[in-house]
């Protein structure tokens, strides 16, 4: 069942990349159009949970209060990790020679990274530039993003040359 969906997964996505066969080789093509969905997801994931689970209002932790421009980055995340990792895995990077936990720690790590800069972004641009959440999450995102996908191809999802 896995392996089907996969297939038309591939299929779907691999039918589109002729007019792209000049611009970039299939792997970053399809990286691109996994990379794309998940980002697609994350955003309205964002939007979603800005609007109408947080209802645009602080979240309140005791100690701390977070911003909910913020707060939605990690309910946005809760849903864009796990999808992020399976669609790298099985269908932008499905050659690389490193085994899966591996590839789920690097995967975390850049992750993690990648909140932080989506974090200090986001404040930035929201609270020190006034651009609207949603526009300034757009923003972030495009620059974390070529940031992720240099390092997932050379560090997470990478294909050890034999010794």
């Amino acid at each position: 069942m896995l392996r089907l969906v996969k297939n038309r997964i591939v299929a779907i996505i691999d039918f589109f990349y002729p007019p792209f066969c000049r611009l970039m080789p299939l792997q970053t093509f399809r990286y691109a159009a996994c990379g794309g969905t998940s980002t697609m997801l994350d955003i309205v994931m964002y939007w979603f949970s800005f609007n109408y689970i947080l209802h645009k209002e602080n979240v309140h932790l005791g100690l701390w209060t977070i911003s909910p421009h913020v707060a939605s980055i990690f309910i946005a995340f809760c849903i864009s990790f796990p999808t992020g990792f399976i669609l790298n895995r099985y269908i932008a990077f499905p050659g690389s020679t490193l085994h899966g936990r591996i590839q789920l720690f690097r995967y975390f790590v850049l992750v993690i990274i990648c909140i932080a800069l989506n974090i200090v972004f986001i404040k930035l641009f929201v609270e020190q530039f006034h651009i609207y959440p949603t526009i300034a999450k757009i923003l972030t995102t495009i620059i974390v993003v070529c940031f992720s996908y240099v390092t997932q191809k050379n560090f997470t999802f990478k294909i050890e040359q034999p010794k």
